[in-house]
């Protein structure tokens, strides 16, 4: 919090009305070094949580949900935290309180449960040895009278190293080393490593691992560990970007996945469902989503002649290529203005007469009687289909949009008094184009699967407004760039920005609301 100083002062003086001397020079001391001392740092505390008593918590929309991004570092912290909780309450060791966790999948309340109602059998099945004794025994050298021969290598020379952990299973130190570096280095295994001995279940802690093992093969274990406890947390997932290392964790239930759509942002700013691993796909839920990815999978053979890069123009029969992200398409031939998703005329785009998000039964009642029901059927899937894929395929093309910016910004910056902060309004755009291009192709799955109804209408109207916003702006954002009409551009492109960033929220807000609600029927 900015701390006032106006309100600093003010405190100094009412302090030398009330306080003898020597008071006056410490607060006047104390108040000159905020943040210096403790008495400062409750202070500027207490002030803090005297506002928070009376301010607000930016309310959340309805298609948000409260997550927070861990750090590799802060993985580790959290389970040694977990471990000492129950090693305190359990009275055990921390390797054993650890070992236990990973068996029960960090479940501390299933763990206890258990614990206290068969204690034994619980340390037996997670592989905790119970006897009292050193969780790991190196001896130089063995007695006389205990003689030992390695059942792994054979080797019974009285000058080498053993090793063993509680259960008392002793090898040489060796071979105990090359197959705990086989187990975490060629396996993957960390959590449950189990000793050497045939039909032995007791687990190698990790203290034992960390002496034996050199500290690449340590450092390798530690990272497996991570994979581990963020695997078997429920509320846990790794960001799936490449090279990402950062997981998320979102207390979202996976019985809510019915009616939320967790989409989380990870600190290197990918987003996907915290649900399903899948890439951002609001407003479709998962169950939506894995349903109409399979159907895509099943239909790829009818549907490749959609993913096809050329139409025909409507007017002179031309082949045409699309290769921008804007839909406003002109025939070079006939200069025929038309859509490439309904190739209908473009005129109507931008009128109420705009339908081409709306699949029409009317049209096809005619085809109904003529053509079987599968045929139907497969005309309606083609239909969104058709957009969800064009969408995908726009938002690609949008991606090299991103080049082209970069030099138009380049350029704006060199024929007008704008700066490079001034100019990134372009970056941005493109960033809602491309953001609203993906809400929109999981619209039409969504829609493929929605339920005809009064609702129906309500999401179709939402879905066709922030068509046309995205629409308009990315026919902006493709146009070249004029000296004089630099600053009319800058402007409308602000502005449409806007507008298509409200147009999603509140297709969004509505779709969100309307599955927390139940509003919505699916077939």
């Amino acid at each position: 919090m900015a701390y006032d100083s106006d309100l600093d002062d003010n405190f100094m003086l009412d302090a030398e009305d009330t306080m003898d001397e020597d008071s006056d020079l410490d607060i006047a001391e104390s108040a000159s070094s905020i943040g210096d001392s403790d008495n400062d740092e409750n202070y500027v505390e207490n002030d803090m949580a005297f506002d928070g008593a009376f301010s607000e918590k930016p309310q959340m929309k309805a298609y948000e949900v409260e997550f927070s991004v861990q750090s590799t570092d802060h993985l580790m912290r959290m389970q040694d935290k977990e471990i000492e909780q129950v090693s305190t309450i359990l009275g055990l060791s921390n390797e054993d309180s650890a070992t236990l966790l990973r068996y029960f999948r960090w479940n501390k309340e299933k763990l206890f449960e258990r614990y206290m109602d068969l204690p034994e059998k619980v340390l037996r099945d997670a592989g905790v040895s119970q006897q009292q004794q050193n969780k790991i025994t190196v001896l130089a050298k063995d007695l006389p009278q205990q003689p030992f021969m390695c059942e792994i290598c054979c080797d019974d020379d009285p000058e080498m190293e053993t090793v063993c952990v509680a259960c008392g299973h002793r090898f040489c130190r060796g071979c105990y080393e090359h197959y705990l570096r086989q187990k975490i280095r060629e396996e993957g295994e960390s959590r449950r490593i189990e000793c050497p001995q045939d039909k032995c279940n007791v687990i190698v802690d990790e203290k034992t691992v960390q002496r034996l093992v050199d500290s690449q093969t340590n450092q390798k274990y530690r990272t497996l560990l991570n994979r581990t406890f963020v695997d078997d947390n429920d509320y846990l997932r790794w960001c799936p970007a490449p090279d990402c290392e950062y997981a998320i964790e979102c207390h979202i239930p996976s019985t809510s996945l019915t009616s939320i759509v967790p989409t989380v942002q990870c600190q290197c700013s990918y987003k996907f469902c915290f649900g399903c691993g899948v890439a951002d796909h609001q407003p479709a839920i998962c169950a939506i989503v894995k349903k109409w990815l399979k159907k895509c999978e099943d239909d790829s053979e009818t549907a490749n002649w959609i993913s096809a890069h050329t139409k025909e123009c409507p007017r002179c029969q031309s082949t045409i290529e699309k290769n921008g992200g804007c839909n406003h398409m002109t025939c070079r031939k006939c200069r025929h203005e038309f859509c490439w998703v309904c190739m209908g005329p473009w005129s109507e785009h931008g009128t109420s007469w705009y339908n081409c998000n709306r699949f029409d039964e009317k049209s096809s009642a005619d085809a109904r009687e003529s053509q079987t029901q599968s045929r139907v059927s497969l005309e309606r899937y083609l239909h969104y289909y058709n957009r969800y894929a064009n969408h995908e395929q726009s938002a690609r093309l949008d991606q090299d949009l991103y080049h082209k910016t970069e030099k138009k910004m380049e350029e704006m910056q060199k024929t007008s008094d704008l700066s490079w902060i001034e100019v990134q309004f372009l970056k941005k755009a493109v960033d809602v184009t491309v953001q609203c291009r993906m809400t929109l192709k999981w619209t039409y799955a969504f829609a493929f699967y929605l339920a005809k109804s009064n609702e129906t209408a309500i999401f179709e109207d939402n879905q066709r407004d922030l068509e046309m916003a995205t629409e308009q702006l990315s026919e902006l954002l493709e146009k070249p760039l004029e000296r004089e009409k630099i600053a009319q551009l800058r402007q409308n492109v602000l502005d449409k920005s806007v507008y298509v960033k409200q147009r999603r929220e509140i297709l969004l807000e509505d779709t969100a609301k309307g599955l927390l609600d139940g509003r919505w029927n699916f077939m």
